[in-house]
Parts: C-alpha cells; sequence; structure tokens
C-alpha cells in the first residue's frame, strides 16, 4: 500500500480541466462556449474519475471527447492576460528566478525515482514502485506551481486563469498522445504484431542480423511518423519485429534492443505532423506562419540521430 499514488494527480488534473471547463462557461463572449465547455468538462471526468467508472461508460466518453473535437467546435477563449509591456517589466524583476520552477520537474523527477522508494511507515510506502518515475513527475510540478507562485507573488487564481488559458490554447491536441497509445494497444491485443511479423519474413532476408536491425529500426520510425507516438508503434514493432528477429532468431539483447528501438521512434517523432503536441502546438503558441516550421527544423536532426541509432543497435545488441 502507498500513501500517494498516482490517482491523486489524475482526479487533481481532472479538477483542473473542469475548472477550465467552468471558465469557459462564464466567458459569454465565447464562439462555440456550450461545446467547448463539454469537452474540457468529459475530459475532466475522465481524468478525475475514469478510474472508478465502468470501461464501457469511459469508452462512449471518449468517443463524445473525439466527436467534439472532429466537429471543430472546441476553441479558446478570449485572451485574458497582461500587456506585453507589463510582462517584460515583470520579467526584468525577476530575471533567472523564472526558470527555477521548470528546473524543480526534472530534479524532483530524478530525485523522486532515486530516493521517493525508499521511504515507508508502518507498513506503507510513500509512493507506489510501479509509478514511481511517473508519481515523481507530478510532485515536482506541484511543488513548481507553488514555488512560481511564491516567486512571482502572483494570486492562486492565476494559475488557473493562466493554466485554463494555455490549455485551451493546446486544445484537442492534449489527448491526442493518450489517444494514440491506446491505439497503439489495441493493434497489439488485434495481432498487428503478427502479421507485420509475416509480412516482415516474406519480404526480407531476416537470415542476416544487420537486416532484422534494420527492420526493427526502420519499423520504429515508420510506425511513428504514422501513428506520432513512439509507444504506441512500440508495442507493434517490438513484439512483430525485434523479438523474433533479433531476440530470438540471433540472440540479441532485448533491453539494448528496446532503448535503442525507443529512440529510433522518437527520431520519428521529430518528423510528423501526427504528433501535434511536440510539433504543432509549439507552432500554435509561437503564432508562426509556417505550420510546419518546428518538423522541418527538426527532420534533419531526427534523420542524422536516427541514422546513428541504426549503426550503434547493430554494434551492441548482439555483443552485450
Amino acid at each position: 500500500m502507498s500513501l500517494l499514488s498516482l490517482n491523486s494527480f489524475y482526479v487533481l488534473a481532472g479538477a483542473f480541466m473542469l475548472a477550465t471547463a467552468l471558465c469557459v462557461l462564464l466567458d459569454k463572449g465565447h464562439t462555440c462556449r456550450w461545446t467547448t465547455a463539454l469537452f474540457w468538462g468529459l475530459l475532466g471526468v475522465g481524468f478525475a474519475f475514469g478510474g472508478s467508472m465502468p470501461s464501457t461508460v469511459v469508452g462512449y466518453l471518449v468517443l463524445s471527447i473525439t466527436i467534439l473535437a472532429a466537429s471543430g467546435r472546441v476553441r479558446r477563449s478570449r485572451e485574458r492576460t497582461t500587456g506585453r509591456e507589463e510582462r517584460l517589466r515583470s520579467a526584468e524583476r525577476l530575471g533567472n528566478r523564472l526558470f527555477w520552477p521548470a528546473l524543480l520537474v526534472p530534479l524532483t523527477a530524478v530525485l523522486g525515482s532515486l530516493f521517493l522508494g525508499r521511504i515507508h511507515w508502518h507498513g506503507f510506502s510513500l509512493v507506489a514502485p510501479a509509478s514511481l518515475s511517473v508519481t515523481s513527475v507530478c510532485i515536482g510540478a506541484v511543488l513548481a506551481l507553488g514555488v512560481g507562485l511564491r516567486i512571482t507573488r502572483a494570486p492562486a487564481h492565476a494559475a488557473v486563469g493562466e493554466g485554463s488559458r494555455i490549455l485551451q490554447t493546446v486544445g484537442w491536441t492534449l489527448i491526442l498522445p493518450q489517444a494514440l497509445a491506446a491505439l497503439g494497444g489495441l493493434f497489439a491485443h488485434a495481432g498487428v504484431g503478427t502479421v507485420v511479423a509475416g509480412l516482415v519474413e516474406r519480404a526480407l532476408p531476416t537470415q542476416y542480423s544487420f537486416v532484422a536491425v534494420a527492420a526493427y529500426c526502420f519499423g520504429m520510425i515508420l510506425f511513428t511518423i504514422c501513428l506520432g507516438n513512439a509507444f504506441a508503434a512500440f508495442a507493434v514493432i517490438t513484439g512483430g519485429i525485434g523479438v523474433p528477429f533479433i531476440v530470438q532468431a540471433h540472440g540479441g539483447n532485448p533491453a539494448i534492443m528496446a532503448a535503442i528501438g525507443m529512440l529510433s521512434g522518437y527520431c520519428g517523432t521529430l518528423m510528423t505532423p501526427m504528433a501535434a503536441n511536440f510539433n504543432l502546438v509549439p507552432v500554435m503558441l509561437l503564432e508562426l506562419e509556417d505550420k510546419n516550421a518546428v518538423i522541418k527544423a527538426q527532420a534533419p536532426i531526427g534523420l542524422a540521430l536516427f541514422v546513428f541509432n541504426l549503426l550503434l543497435m547493430e554494434l551492441c545488441v548482439y555483443r552485450f
């Protein structure tokens, strides 16, 4: 048993989304007030209470959210924030202290992953070992919020207002990583990996170890480009190509294969609009004219990293 569960932070995130729905409802000048509020409200309910709801109900909730997002009726409220001059004055006053909250999150994640699992009290662990890393990130985010409010001397409701504004700017793309990861799980359960294995075996000479490595790495990057999520690709490509051809056929190291395989998938994340949270959201936040500006900047790096990962896999997976 653990004193601090990951579900507590899901409830906190759900409450924040419900607060966003309320902010939208109170904005009478919003062009799509009811549908936008319904979107954030349903998403908030899913995060806050999804763990205790029947799976069928959660499925219909996800379908409803998807329909609302696809209808184009989920839009952001009017900008209600400080002016440019006021933000510049605030930035000059605070200086580098503005970076403290952002740096606190990864610092807490690392320290929490190393030490929080060792804290026990009367048979209870502070954090569940199975979700130690993710819970540490969540703790860091809450601490960063407190530090940010302290540094800026902003009222607590400012966090809700500004957070709601950014959340609405991101919009429906917020749910894309979860949806794509779920899709990868569905593909794995549906036996897509087995189909992929059969196609690769018939099309490529996988009796050669390098061909097996190349098929796995190319499969990871291509599937990630199609789905926009390396986690979704990992379930299918590792089960369909990595395990049967690298591990079982050639005796490769599964840990090295999985680690470098995920890195190969991340190279695809840098080059696809399907990874909307990475490649489209920055365009919206920075108001860039070219919608593919981020992808164009990242593609050369992604390709170079992929070639390096391919060679690194061949060098290490059969030798260590």
